[in-house]
């Protein structure tokens, strides 16, 4: 027993400088969030700010960099987490996660805020909205301060009652103290009444400085709260030492999650403009845009891909990948994060941003959306994919957020034992109602015709699946919803710079079904979300003027005699952009090889992007010039003429010695 003792003795030993708090902590159980919460509660006072979001949700993986930058520049003023809702459900119906990306901030151990959506700004403001108040409250009125303060303006003031009256208003977890917003206040009224305020205190102080303050052994002040004592481990009972090493056991797993490889480490933006332009630069991150990355990237064409984090339709696919040659038990996602990893690897290089135009001329010049760079490149390959169609019907547009969406991989983990309706006939829809039916208590697909035209193997499946109900020959005409205000569980909570706003949320649907006999009716069914799959149109609008247009195909990218060459010379198009008959991911991915395979030839016709060997030969050249002639020996050093009279002087000395 002693030497067992001892061994734990010496492993605790050698965790005690484990203080480090990893900058974005992802949870993994319920347990550990409300850890994370009590802790920054009682402890250090800071702020807590969490992203609940899903692997498969494209905004999700636009704002995870932006979420990432803005923990390092806040890392020491509030605490960041994230929380995966397809692990955990229990979270996500606890704090009434509708869509993702969904950003709550909680102070003290309580919600104070949220919003929902990929939007920057309104996360750098609601961050530093609740920065700024938990700065301003991290205040202790002690009652000796408040004695002296009163004997100096109001000796005959039962001061003892007043601080009492303010401790109850501050609960801090149970403690009886004055401080928090509570004290804020009393020394704002006290300060408009008397015209001076009563001494105030830091309620926590910053990590370092706590961190400092334990290494020296000092004690805390009166009345500030501090956490337990450090046992004596060479004293401690079995029970004190379990709990030490519990204690100590989460200081190490922190310390692992903050030596990780961040997840969102792949999306930082790996392009920097150089000498010359790009050889080839593709806009486009799904299997089509990956294919010629890879391609174009084995070639030694260095290719620039730029697209947001999203991956295309392929991303959005939660369930398996069963109609990818040699690709089986693996998801959208993975397929995805493998080609991208096998791009990297033979050095493609990434832009995580959308593009907002193209300028045609040599080179073209490609504007990016947020961050503004323009990329100079004399070929581009096109592989923007599609976007979803929506039904255009009342409150579509009003719930989107709210239980409304286009993507079930990325929101329908928000809805966990409630009814979703999913809306379509094709391979889309029925690979969402299967996604929806593991997490829903009950999916309606409402499909206008009697027959489903996705490939038979999805239509079966979902036809037998126990949780899907399917209302034939019917169509959506309108979605319901109510509003409600976004309400804090901190009743003093009171944002200079944050309005007050509201949360729309779906309550059920119209459906209108067709009669046998050509009449129809209408009816209201329940719902808690609604899913639109009824098809894409491609993503070409940034090229109004730049390409020519399928005249029989809306948006569709016109190519030339059968190859991915579109109108301008230079220009690419792969997958969806041109693709309106097949539209597979393994059609696309073909796609995206030819077309990097045409820009290869058509940049080695045009003798384009070897600008930098002409200059590396230019200089050689020069080189070579300022090198003297043949002839003009008599000028030139002979090295080995020197070295073989050395040792020629060497022998002869020795020699002579001898």
């Amino acid at each position: 027993m002693f030497r067992q003792l001892r061994f734990v003795l010496a492993w605790l030993a050698c965790l005690v400088l484990i203080e480090a708090r990893p900058l974005v902590r992802h949870i993994r159980s319920t347990h550990e969030f409300d850890r994370v919460l009590q802790k920054h509660a009682t402890e250090t006072g800071l702020p807590v700010i969490v992203d609940f979001y899903s692997d498969g949700c494209g905004p999700c993986r636009m704002m995870a960099p932006i979420f990432q930058k803005l923990a390092k520049q806040k890392q020491n003023e509030a605490v960041f987490v994230k929380v995966d809702t397809n692990q955990m459900y229990e979270l996500s119906g606890r704090y009434g996660i509708r869509s993702l990306p969904t950003f709550v901030f909680f102070l003290g151990g309580k919600k104070v805020n949220e919003f929902s959506g990929a939007g920057e700004q309104q996360l750098y403001q609601f961050t530093d909205g609740v920065i700024a108040k938990s700065q301003r409250e991290n205040v202790l009125l002690t009652l000796e301060s408040l004695e002296e303060y009163y004997k100096k303006l109001d000796p005959n003031k039962d001061v003892t009652n007043v601080w009492e009256k303010c401790a109850a208003q501050s609960n801090i977890k149970g403690k009886q103290l004055c401080a928090g917003g509570a004290a804020t206040s009393l020394a704002r009224k006290l300060k408009q009444k008397y015209k001076e305020a009563p001494k105030l205190e830091k309620l926590f102080q910053p990590e370092e400085q706590q961190a400092k303050t334990t290494k020296e052994d000092k004690k805390p002040a009166k009345d500030q709260p501090s956490s337990k004592a450090e046992p004596n481990l060479h004293l401690a009972t079995k029970e004190q030492l379990l709990a030490e090493l519990e204690k100590r056991e989460d200081q190490e797993v922190e310390e692992q999650l903050e030596s990780e490889t961040d997840d969102d480490a792949e999306f930082q933006h790996g392009w920097t403009p150089g000498d010359f332009p790009e050889r080839v630069t593709i806009i486009g991150g799904g299997p089509a845009g990956m294919a010629a990355a890879i391609y174009a990237a084995r070639a030694g064409l260095e290719p620039v891909v730029v697209a947001p984090p999203l991956g295309g339709q392929l991303q959005g696919k939660g369930v398996d990948v069963e109609n990818y040659p040699g690709l089986s038990n693996v998801t959208g996602p993975a397929v995805i994060a493998a080609m991208r990893e096998q791009a990297i690897a033979f050095g493609t290089r990434f832009e995580m941003d959308a593009v907002a135009r193209i300028e045609r001329g040599s080179p073209f010049k490609i504007y990016t959306n947020s961050t503004g760079a323009v990329i100079q490149s004399h070929a581009v390959i096109v592989a923007t994919g599609a976007e979803a169609k929506w039904l255009n019907i009342p409150g579509e547009y009003e719930y989107r957020g709210g239980g409304v969406s286009s993507c079930a991989i990325c929101d329908g983990a928000a809805f966990y034992n409630q009814h979703v309706i999913i809306v379509g006939g094709g391979d889309a829809a029925m690979e969402d109602a299967l996604v929806l039916a593991r997490t829903s208590s009950k999916v309606t697909v409402v499909h206008r015709r009697d027959t489903f035209r996705a490939s038979k193997i999805l239509a079966e499946r979902v036809k037998s699946h126990p949780k899907i109900h399917v209302e034939w020959n019917s169509t959506l005409v309108a979605i319901h919803g109510a509003e409600e205000k976004v309400t804090s569980e901190d009743e003093t909570m009171d944002l200079d710079s944050v309005s007050a706003s509201t949360k729309k949320y779906v309550t059920g649907v119209s459906i209108s079904t067709k009669s046998p006999s050509g009449g129809s009716s209408t009816r209201k069914v329940a719902c808690n979300a609604v899913f639109v799959a009824i098809g894409h149109l491609p993503a070409t609008s940034f090229l109004d003027g730049v390409v020519d247009f399928d005249p029989n195909r809306p948006g569709y990218i016109r190519l030339a005699n059968g190859s991915t060459h579109t109108s301008t010379p230079g220009i690419f198009a792969a997958g969806d952009v041109a693709d309106s008959v097949y539209r597979q991911a393994i059609t696309s991915a073909g796609s995206g090889a030819a077309a990097a395979l045409d820009a290869e030839r058509w940049l080695s016709e045009n003798n384009l992007g070897n600008e930098a060997a002409e200059l590396e030969a230019e200089l050689m050249a020069e080189l070579m010039q300022d090198m003297p002639a043949a002839g003009a020996a008599s000028d030139v050093y002979n090295v080995y003429q020197d070295t073989s009279s050395l040792g020629r002087g060497i022998k002869e000395s020795i020699k002579t010695e001898l």
